[in-house]
């Protein structure tokens, strides 16, 4: 339950960030109202996570798979480049929240 919690705290924060983008530095409302909903969702799932798993590790998994994702949304939706080098630093990424999870 907590990873799921950790993944959806991530993908808040992401879209989060997306929408921030969007929103030009605060000019346009809605945009605007989306990233703060998303970084206080994305607040409360963390939390949530957090309540049954140590702080460090799910910080990290939060952090790390936010990256991750908010890499694929500046690809997805913003058409920023994904160069081989960028796609295998998103999979040590990955790999290290695996590997943390593991342990």
């Amino acid at each position: 339950m907590q990873l799921f919690l950790s993944l959806a705290a991530a993908f808040a924060f992401a879209l989060g960030g997306a929408y921030m983008k969007k929103s030009d530095g605060a000019r346009f409302l809605l945009p605007t109202v989306a990233f703060f909903s998303l970084f206080c969702g994305g607040a409360v799932l963390q939390a949530l996570a957090m309540r049954k798993a140590e702080m460090g590790t799910t910080y990290i998994v939060v952090l790390g798979l936010e990256a991750a994702l908010a890499a694929a949304v500046g690809a997805f939706w913003f058409g920023e480049r994904m160069p081989p080098g960028k796609v295998g630093a998103i999979g040590v990424i990955i790999a290290g929240v695996a590997l943390l999870r593991a342990m």
